[in-house]
């Protein structure tokens, strides 16, 4: 069997260079590059596209979707796509490996396959294993909040917050955005956490580079009257056998006095907390994790080497 060409479209943003970083010492695939010389060069990109076994875009929308149809005719190239073009689209796989006991084996046999969102990556986390437990009700009023480490914005808002010679350069510690409540991830949080309507989304940058939390805050009343136990059990029950996505136990959460959203930059892991009020009513979820590990890059290799495994 060759060697499996992979061609990451878009190596020179921040996501592909995660990935092509993750990939720099692997010798059971042979990457293929354009030079950032070259990259604005469409015949040399699509060429690329065509030789490669798995095509990774991380692109804007438009131009992922414009990669796509270039190889509508080149059925032996699979594409994991990092944009949110297709992540709701029906004919595409949701590269969320650990959403269902089944979604791995989607994966593996998937042509297509959509990236996931860093913050519906923690939010779906968390409210998934709940619904599909039939401790919440798609009806419920949900509510992300989360915080992600400014990397996430791409090389503009990078150099907005590192470099204080530019007069754009950003000095606020924090800031929130998507304030009309019309963020582009609110779909996917819709359809793979099976919710019956957008939830209410709060995004907001902190002055680090990577990491991330998300939060879920909600009552036991919305949860059948669940316990918090009951509840640490859905997530552990859910992600039993996983390498990549953890359960905190009750005394690990216990002893924490602040969480640290950096705790998990570096890596491709995510860890999930309960907290709960000491009368149980009240509980706030909680997804730790790296925006562009688990988050973004860190998700498509894991993916791509799921599709790799069905060659």
């Amino acid at each position: 069997m060759t060697t499996p060409r992979v061609f990451i479209d878009g190596e020179h943003g921040t996501t592909g260079l995660q990935i092509r970083a993750r990939m720099s010492q692997r010798q059971d695939v042979e990457l293929l590059s354009v030079p950032e010389a070259e990259r604005r060069n469409p015949a040399l990109r699509e060429e690329m596209l065509r030789r490669a076994d798995i095509a990774i875009l991380c692109l804007p929308d438009d131009a992922a979707r414009e990669a796509v149809a270039m190889l509508e005719n080149e059925p032996s190239t699979r594409i994991i796509d990092t944009s949110t073009a297709h992540r709701v689209d029906p004919n595409w796989v949701y590269g969320f490996a650990e959403l269902d006991r089944d979604q791995a084996a989607r994966i593996r046999a998937a042509r297509y396959v959509g990236n996931p969102g860093c913050y519906p990556t923690g939010a779906i986390a968390l409210l998934r294993p709940l619904r599909d437990a039939g401790l919440l009700s798609g009806e419920t009023p949900v509510t992300v909040n989360a915080v992600s480490g400014y990397s996430g914005g791409g090389k503009q808002l990078i150099a907005q917050m590192e470099d204080a010679t530019r007069a754009d350069h950003i000095v606020a510690p924090h800031f929130l955005y998507g304030l009309d409540l019309n963020h582009k991830h609110l779909p996917e949080m819709r359809v793979f956490a099976k919710l019956d309507a957008d939830p209410i989304f709060a995004p907001s940058v902190g002055r680090f580079a990577q990491g991330m939390i998300v939060q879920v805050p909600l009552h036991s009343q919305w949860l059948a009257g669940a316990s918090e136990q009951t509840v640490r059990d859905a997530l552990t029950t859910h992600y039993d056998g996983s390498n990549l996505v953890e359960v905190a136990d009750r005394s690990q959460t216990a002893a924490l006095s602040r969480l640290d959203p950096t705790e998990l930059a570096g890596t491709d892991r995510m860890r999930l907390h309960v907290f709960a009020s000491k009368d149980g009513a009240r509980f706030n979820l909680v997804a730790l994790l790296d925006n562009l590990g688990k988050g973004a890059s860190g998700a498509a290799v894991q993916n791509m080497d799921l599709m790799l495994a069905a060659r």
